[in-house]
């Protein structure tokens, strides 16, 4: 779910950015479950849902992961392959899981399963502080995405969670700003979409801060 910190080189051995795939699936999949979230959507059509978590969000996030790995870049790594596992976890647990668990306490399975994405999330944001603005934001809008929803299962609060699907729908807008970005910047072969560093570093066609090459 990242823009990676890079060097600007040619692909290893053949191997493209990941980066707006991973980014651009997570929007799609965080964009449309924000949408129940909010209530702006019949709450019945909720397992529309799971085919794109399973394929878009999931399935697309975690290869993009492993071709991070295979880039080199253990940020992008870390975030496409967990968020790829989450979409993945998301659909096997409302599909198979939660039509199972007492009526009466399956709030707190759910609220602690979102609260484990919440640290993750937060611990991520950290490190995301060294890539740029528009990534941060992401990750920053994310946590804040994770800790309400959690506090509104634990809660049994509907108003909580509409507040989270609201938060939700703005982190599909930037992460789908930061996609735009990156795969335009590398497409146009220059900065065209500002993304703004916060490492000090100069920017890349990529849309990330250009990291100096490891010896």
């Amino acid at each position: 779910m990242s823009t990676p910190v890079t060097t600007e080189r040619p692909p290893v051995d053949g191997i493209a950015d990941p980066g707006p795939l991973g980014l651009a699936a997570f929007a799609a999949t965080t964009f449309v479950l924000s949408s129940f979230n909010a209530h702006l959507i019949d709450q019945n059509l909720l397992t529309v849902v799971l085919p794109l978590a399973l394929f878009y969000g999931g399935l697309m996030q975690l290869l993009a992961g492993m071709w991070e790995f295979k880039k080199g870049n253990t940020f992008g790594a870390t975030a496409f392959g967990s968020y790829g596992a989450f979409w993945l976890s998301y659909a096997a647990y409302v599909k198979f899981v939660v039509g199972d668990l007492p009526p009466e306490t399956a709030n707190q399975a759910t609220g602690l399963y979102l609260l484990i994405w919440a640290i993750f999330t937060v611990y991520m944001t950290v490190a995301a502080l060294r890539t740029n603005a528009a990534l941060f934001a992401v990750f920053v809008a994310l946590s804040a995405t994770f800790i309400v929803l959690t506090v509104a299962e634990f809660d049994k609060s509907v108003t909580i969670t509409k507040v989270g699907g609201w938060i939700g729908l703005v982190t599909a807008v930037f992460a789908w700003y930061a996609s735009f970005a990156v795969v335009t910047n590398s497409t146009w072969k220059r900065a065209v979409v500002p993304v703004l560093p916060l490492s000090g570093l100069p920017v890349g066609r990529r849309g990330g801060p250009v990291e100096e090459p490891h010896s």
